[in-house]
C-alpha cells in the first residue's frame, strides 16, 4: 500500500502488535447471548437450552462468559460495558437479546430482535450498531406461543410479524464507540423516537465485572464505586489498572453484585444481598432494597430517564478512560466525528474500485458484522467436567456425556464467531470462510485465527480439529488448508508480493496431523474413499450421517472423498510454495500429489466397484454398502455431487521448472503409473499459458456436471446454486428398508425435516460458502481451459459462454440477494413492506445463514455475517488485467 493510500486506521494496524499500543485489547467481544450455551450447562442430560434459560439469565451469574446489547469488553472479558433499556411497558429490563431456544422454535433457535451492525474498523477505533426497541410491551409470550403453534410446515414467526413496529412506534438506539487511544473509549447513545407521539424510555449504560471470584479458584473480588466528586464510577481491578466511567448530567447510579439470585431461581438463601437482577428489580418493580445504597458493587448502571418528542432524539455521552481525566467531554464530539471520518477514509481505500453506492453500503455492513462478531470465548473442558471447588460437583453422567473426550481443549481467546446470538461459539469450518474477507481488512488477525485452531489446546492430540461446542467430535469439511492458502495469497498481495511463509509453514505442519487423522480415521476400507459424517451438510442426506450405522454398513461419501481430494491439493500447493525457499518441501508436495491421484482413482474408477460417478445420470452420488443389499447408490441430486468440482488446482510451467525434484518425481510417477496418469486432464498437453491441471473431473465430466448445475429446473436459482436439485420437488427420492422409508424432497425454505433439529437446512436453499467455492473452482478451470472451453448457460438456453463468464454470472446472482432491484427491493428482505421501503429500514442489512432457493428471502440465523460475509469479497470488482485464478 502506498503512503498516499494510508489512512489513520491503516497506521493503527501497523501498531497493533506493539504492547505499548494495544488497539485490540478492547473490542466488541461481548456476546448477545450467553444463556443456553453448552459452557453454562451443568445438567445431567446435556439439555443446555433448559439449564440456563432467557428468563433465568438476568438472575444467574454466568461461569464462562457474559452477554449484553451492543457491548464491549477487554480481551480477557474482565470488564464489560453494554446498554440496557426499559420502555415502561416491558415485564423485564432489556439487558440482552431475546430469542427462542432450539426446542421452542418451529425451525430451531432464533433471535427475535431487530438490530444491525452498521460500522466497525479492524482496531475497533470506531464502531456503530443500531437496536430497534419497540415502545409497546415486547411480545415475549406471543413469539413463543405462535412459533410453537405453527410447526415445521410454516415459516418462523418473527418480531416484525407482530406489527410491533406499526406506526413507527419504536426507538432507534444508535450505539457508537470511538477510541481516543487504545484503552480510552467514548460511548455515544443516540435515541430517536420514530413514533407519532412523545415517548419516554429509560436508558441504562451498564458496567460490570465478569464473575471470576465465586468458583473457588481465586476469591479476589474487584469493585465498582461512585466517586465522591461525582461524574464518574471508579473501576478497581488489580489487572486492569486505574480507570473510570465518566458520565454527563445527573443520572441515578445503581449498584448491585454480579451474583446469582439463588432465592429466585432455586428458592435457596444466599449470603449475597444485592443480586445480579437488582438493577432490573429496581427499575421495573421499584424494589429500592435491590440496589446498594452505598453505591458500590460488581455491577453498576448509569440510569437516565428520557422523554423524547415525536420525531426527536436525545444523545447521551460516556467515556471509559484508563486514568483520571480532567475534562472528559471537552473534545468528545470532535473525537467521535474524527474517528467516524477516519473509518470513512479507511473504507475509501478498501472500496476504491467500487462504483456503486449500494454495493459499498452492503459491503461495509458485511464487514461491520464480521468485525462485531469477534467474540471472547472461554471454555476449559476438563474444569467444566470436574466442576468448581465452591459449587456442588456436577452429576456423574457428565463424565460420559458431551465433550467428555476433549479434556485437552482449553480455550480463552478472541475468536471469529458465525454470529453473536445464534452461534456465540466458533465453528471450525465457518471460521475458515470468515478469514477470507477478514484478511482483506486485517490479515494478521485472520492468520492468527487459522493458527489458533491448530494449537495443542484446540486440536486433539490425534490431529482432529474441534467442530463446535455442541459436539467437538463432529466432523467439519477439511477446508482449513484451503483457507490458509487463500489468506496467505491475500496477505501476499497486501505485502507487495512478500508472502508470510512462517505463517504458511506453521499451519502446514499442524495440518499434517489433521490430514493423517482423516486418512486413519475416515477411510475405513483403506480405499481412499472417505466417510466423514455429515460434513456440515446438515439435512441433505437420506440418513443422519453422523449417527452410527448398523454393523457392517457404511457410506462412501462423494463429498467426503472430494473434500479430501481438495485437502490434498491444497496441502500440495502450500508445500510447493514453501519449496521455493526450502527444497525439503518438494518431497512433501510429491506426497500430496500422489495422494490426490489415489483419491481421484477411487472417485472415477469404473468397473472396479468403487466409482461414485453414475454414468446414466452423469452425477456423483453417495454409496451405501450393507452386507445384505451390497452396494447401492443413493441417487439424491444434491450439493454432495457438486463438491467434486472443488478439487482442482492449476500449476504453471515456471513453477515446475523452479522445483526440479518435484517435477522429476511427478514425471516418474506418471510414467510408471499410466493408470493414474490418464486421470489427469491432458497432463502432457499444457493449457492456456503453459499450465497443468489437476482435477477430479476431466473436461467431459465437467460439462456434464455443469449441465445439471446450470439448469434452472434443477440447481440454478435466480440467486445462486441451490443445495438440492429442484427435480426432487416432483420426484422425491425414497429409500425403503423393511420397516421404514426415508425421503428427500426439495424444500426451498425452512426444512420440514427434524433430522438434525434446529434450523439446519440444506434441502434446497442457497448457501454462500459452497457457492463461493463453486465460483473459485470455475475460475481455476477457466485458467486452464481458457475461453474456447464453453458450456451452455443456462442449460437449455442455447447460449454458450466460458467458465469464467459462468463464475461472474453466479457472482452476480448471489449479489442480487442484497442489491436493490429495478423496483428498489432487496430479495433477501422478503415481503416485509416496511423493511423494503421505509427510509429507517431499507438500507440496513441482515446477513442470513442461508436463502430461499426460489425467491431469495433470508432464512435461518438472521445475523450470520460469518460465511455470508463472503458477499463482501464477491462484491469487490475483479481486476480485468489479471485472471482471478492467479490470485487463488
Amino acid at each position: 500500500m502506498t503512503t498516499k493510500e494510508q489512512s489513520p486506521e491503516h497506521h493503527r494496524l501497523t501498531q497493533i502488535d506493539d504492547p505499548a499500543t494495544p488497539w485490540r485489547r478492547f473490542g466488541p467481544y461481548l456476546s448477545e447471548r450467553q444463556w443456553g450455551t453448552v459452557r453454562e450447562d451443568y445438567s445431567p442430560d446435556g439439555n443446555a437450552w433448559n439449564y440456563v434459560t432467557h428468563d433465568m439469565a438476568r438472575s444467574k451469574a454466568y461461569r464462562w462468559g457474559e452477554d449484553g446489547i451492543g457491548g464491549i469488553c477487554d480481551d480477557d472479558q474482565l470488564l464489560c460495558l453494554s446498554v440496557a433499556l426499559w420502555n415502561g411497558q416491558d415485564p423485564i429490563l432489556k439487558e440482552r437479546m431475546f430469542g427462542l431456544s432450539g426446542p421452542e422454535g418451529n425451525h430451531g433457535e432464533d433471535v427475535k430482535e431487530l438490530y444491525y451492525y452498521l460500522d466497525n474498523t479492524p482496531t475497533h477505533s470506531y464502531m456503530q450498531m443500531l437496536y430497534k426497541y419497540p415502545q409497546r410491551a415486547f411480545p415475549y409470550e406471543w413469539l413463543v406461543q405462535e412459533n410453537a403453534r405453527r410447526g415445521r410446515h410454516k415459516a418462523e414467526f418473527e418480531l416484525p410479524d407482530t406489527a410491533i413496529f406499526k406506526e413507527n412506534r419504536y426507538f432507534d438506539v444508535f450505539i457508537e464507540y470511538a477510541k481516543v487511544g487504545p484503552e480510552d473509549i467514548l460511548l455515544q447513545l443516540t435515541v430517536c423516537n420514530r413514533g407519532p407521539e412523545e415517548a419516554t424510555v429509560q436508558v441504562l449504560p451498564q458496567l460490570w465485572f465478569r464473575n471470576t471470584w465465586a468458583w473457588g479458584h481465586d476469591n479476589y473480588c474487584p469493585q465498582l464505586y461512585a466517586t465522591e466528586a461525582g461524574g464518574s464510577i471508579s473501576v478497581d481491578h488489580r489487572e486492569l489498572g486505574e480507570r473510570y466511567l465518566y458520565y454527563e448530567g445527573e443520572p441515578d447510579l445503581l449498584f448491585c453484585e454480579n451474583e446469582t439470585n439463588t432465592q429466585r431461581l432455586y428458592n435457596a438463601p444466599s449470603e449475597a444481598q444485592y443480586y445480579k437482577d437488582g438493577i432490573n428489580n429496581y427499575v421495573v418493580y421499584g424494589h429500592e432494597q435491590a440496589v446498594n445504597p452505598a453505591k458500590r458493587g460488581t455491577k453498576a448502571a448509569v440510569h437516565y430517564s428520557l422523554t423524547i418528542p415525536a420525531g426527536g432524539e436525545q444523545v447521551l455521552r460516556l467515556r471509559l478512560a484508563p486514568a483520571n481525566v480532567d475534562e472528559p467531554f471537552a473534545e468528545f464530539d470532535q473525537l467521535m466525528q474524527q474517528r467516524s471520518e477516519e473509518a470513512d477514509a479507511y473504507y475509501a481505500v478498501v472500496q476504491r474500485d467500487m462504483h456503486s453506492d449500494d454495493a459499498r453500503n452492503i459491503q461495509r455492513q458485511a464487514y461491520a458484522g464480521m468485525l462485531w462478531s469477534k467474540q471472547f470465548y472461554y471454555y476449559n473442558v476438563r474444569q467444566w467436567l470436574d466442576g468448581d471447588p465452591a459449587l456442588p460437583p456436577p452429576p456423574p453422567e457428565r463424565k460420559e456425556g458431551r465433550n467428555h473426550n476433549w479434556t485437552t481443549l482449553n480455550n480463552c481467546d478472541i475468536i471469529s464467531m458465525p454470529d453473536t446470538w445464534e452461534y456465540p461459539w466458533y465453528a471450525s469450518w465457518d471460521l475458515a470462510f470468515h478469514c477470507l474477507p477478514l484478511a482483506i481488512l486485517d490479515a494478521e488477525f485472520a492468520k492468527k485465527q487459522l493458527v489458533l485452531l491448530t494449537k495443542d489446546w484446540y486440536m486433539q492430540p490425534n490431529g482432529q480439529l474441534p467442530a463446535y461446542e455442541w459436539k467437538f467430535e463432529d466432523v467439519n469439511p477439511p477446508v482449513h488448508a484451503w483457507a490458509t492458502w487463500r489468506v496467505y495469497k491475500i496477505d501476499q498481495k497486501n505485502r507487495h508480493g512478500h508472502g508470510d511463509t512462517r505463517f504458511l509453514e506453521t499451519v502446514f505442519h499442524r495440518l499434517l496431523l489433521n490430514f493423517t487423522w482423516w486418512v486413519n480415521r475416515k477411510d475405513g476400507e483403506n480405499r481412499n474413499v472417505f466417510e466423514g459424517g455429515f460434513l456440515g451438510l446438515d439435512n441433505i442426506g437420506v440418513f443422519d450421517r453422523s449417527a452410527d450405522l448398523p454393523e457392517g454398513v457404511f457410506i462412501e461419501q462423494a463429498d467426503g472423498t472430494s473434500w479430501m481430494a481438495m485437502f490434498a491439493l491444497d496441502m500440495m500447493r502450500i508445500a510447493l510454495e514453501l519449496a521455493r525457499t526450502n527444497p525439503v518441501y518438494q518431497d512433501m508436495a510429491s506426497k500430496f500429489f500422489e495422494h490426490f491421484l489415489y483419491i481421484a482413482e477411487a472417485m472415477t474408477k469404473v468397473g472396479g466397484g468403487y466409482s461414485l460417478w453414475d454414468e446414466d445420470d452423469e452425477f456423483y452420488y453417495d454409496v451405501l454398502n450393507s452386507p445384505d443389499r451390497g452396494r447401492q447408490m443413493l441417487k439424491v441430486r444434491s450439493m454432495v455431487g457438486l463438491i467434486p468440482l472443488f478439487a482442482v488446482e492449476v500449476l504453471n510451467d515456471d513453477m515446475l521448472q523452479e522445483l526440479p525434484r518435484f517435477k522429476a518425481r511427478m514425471d516418474w510417477f506418471l510414467t510408471h503409473r499410466p493408470d493414474l496418469a490418464k486421470l489427469v486432464s491432458h497432463w502432457q498437453q499444457p493449457g492456456e499459458g503453459a499450465t497443468r491441471l489437476l482435477s477430479l473431473l476431466r473436461g467431459h465430466r465437467v460439462k456434464r456436471l455443469l449441465a445439471r448445475m446450470l439448469d434452472t429446473a434443477e440447481f440454478l436459482s435466480e440467486y445462486g446454486v441451490r443445495a438440492l436439485s429442484r427435480y426432487h420437488l416432483e420426484h422425491p427420492y425414497v429409500y425403503k428398508t423393511e420397516d421404514k422409508s426415508f425421503t428427500v424432497s426439495y424444500e426451498p425454505g425452512e426444512s420440514q425435516s427434524d433430522l438434525f433439529g434446529g434450523n439446519s437446512n440444506w434441502r434446497g436453499p442457497i448457501w454462500f460458502p459452497v457457492n463461493f467455492l463453486i465460483i473459485e473452482s470455475l475460475q481455476r478451470f477457466h485458467h486452464y481451459y481458457g475461453d474456447d472451453f464453453v458450456v451452455e448457460y443456462p442449460t437449455g438456453s442455447g447460449q454458450y459462454v466460458s467458465l469464467l463468464a459462468v463464475a461472474d454470472a453466479l457472482t452476480e446472482r448471489l449479489s442480487k440477494l442484497f442489491l436493490r432491484d429495478a423496483e428498489g427491493r432487496r430479495p433477501a428482505m422478503g415481503n416485509n413492506q416496511q423493511m423494503q421501503t421505509d427510509p429507517h429500514f431499507k438500507d440496513y442489512l441482515l446477513f442470513h445463514e442461508y436463502f430461499h432457493g426460489d425467491n431469495g428471502c433470508g432464512l435461518g440465523a438472521s445475523h450470520q455475517t460469518g460465511w455470508t460475509g463472503l458477499i463482501a469479497k464477491l462484491l469487490q470488482p475483479r481486476r480485468q488485467d489479471k485472471h482471478p485464478a492467479e490470485e487463488l
